[in-house]
């Protein structure tokens, strides 16, 4: 027992190592073209949402903005690399229910049985499938801008506890933690 406690707390808080970074995958979400006016007239830029992930668990987003779609695209996996967080994942979904919100963006995330598939839309498909989570329930609320709904997600993601440590809290067994 005291071995996965250790195990639990040892994956939480070590570094990435260099065979995880090198696997990371990334995917565009969202890119925007944006203008500046300035005396001569407008100067035209691009802005790249794009997440990353090892889709075991770990994932970040990140943006980048540049002359150029591909220069931009660059920028924002170097952005998300650096804002990576750990995901709690029981078997092929999440262990518990879950809210997420990022400005005006809320996204609910629900745990799904074995061969569900990934019920999302936008944004949030794209983290869940980078996450790793191959079953699960999402409801995203309020506001559609898919940068909100990102960081909605990355705070719900954030937000997931890991049921051995709920367990060992409360004293309970770990299948009745949340019910």
């Amino acid at each position: 027992m005291e071995n996965e406690e250790e195990k639990a707390e040892e994956t939480e808080q070590r570094p990435l190592t260099i065979d995880e970074l090198a696997e990371l995958k990334d995917q565009v979400i969202n890119i925007r073209r944006v203008s500046k006016v300035v005396k001569g007239g407008k100067n035209l830029s691009f802005s790249a949402l794009v997440a990353v992930g090892n889709k075991r668990g770990i994932v970040g987003i990140g943006k980048g903005k540049a002359r150029e779609v591909p220069a931009a695209i660059a920028k924002a996996v170097e952005n998300a690399k650096k804002k990576l967080v750990r995901v709690y994942l029981t078997d092929t979904s999440i262990a518990h229910f879950v809210r997420g919100e990022a400005g005006a963006g809320a996204v609910i995330l629900r745990p799904a049985s074995k061969g569900t598939g990934v019920i999302a839309g936008g944004a949030v498909r794209v983290i869940m499938e980078l996450a790793g989570i191959k079953d699960i329930l999402t409801k995203s609320l309020r506001s559609s801008n898919p940068i909100s709904v990102a960081n909605a997600t990355l705070d719900a993601l954030k937000k997931i506890k890991d049921p051995g440590r709920v367990s060992k809290e409360r004293g309970k067994a770990k299948g009745t933690v949340w019910q």
